[in-house]
């Protein structure tokens, strides 16, 4: 099966699992989900991930993180740039996510990063999600 936007099929995977407090989520890997998995790890929503399986079938593995109370520390997260409708912005327009409690995950010229990092470096980019 052929998916039109395997990012937000992860995405909607991860929220999901969240919500039902399930300690692990797998999916489909591909390069830029291991490394939007890897930025959402630095940002501590999510404890550990790995790549599982060889050659054409590798499948990525989450490790969801919750607090002690149980909630999950990924309360929520939203696909901003569409394969139909792609956003765009420089670096001197990158957004803030709840006034900077969440995060915006971009694709830029040196790689996948948070916006407070693309920031400091001052580079624009697309914006993939943003994750709080």
């Amino acid at each position: 099966m052929s998916l039109s936007d395997p990012i937000a099929d992860m995405l909607t995977r991860v929220r999901n699992a969240s919500r039902a407090k399930l300690p692990t989520v797998q999916m489909p890997h591909s390069r830029l989900k291991g490394e939007i998995a890897r930025v959402l790890k630095a940002g501590g929503y999510v404890g550990d991930f790995t790549t599982e399986g060889g050659g054409g079938k590798r499948t990525l593995r989450l490790y969801l993180k919750y607090a002690p109370d149980g909630a999950p520390v990924l309360r929520g997260v939203r696909r901003i740039s569409l394969p139909g409708r792609r956003y765009y912005v420089p670096a001197d327009r990158l957004p803030r996510v709840l006034n900077g409690i969440g995060a915006a995950i971009l694709t830029t010229s040196a790689g996948v990063m948070t916006d407070r990092e693309a920031r400091r470096k001052k580079l624009g980019g697309e914006v993939i999600c943003h994750v709080w």
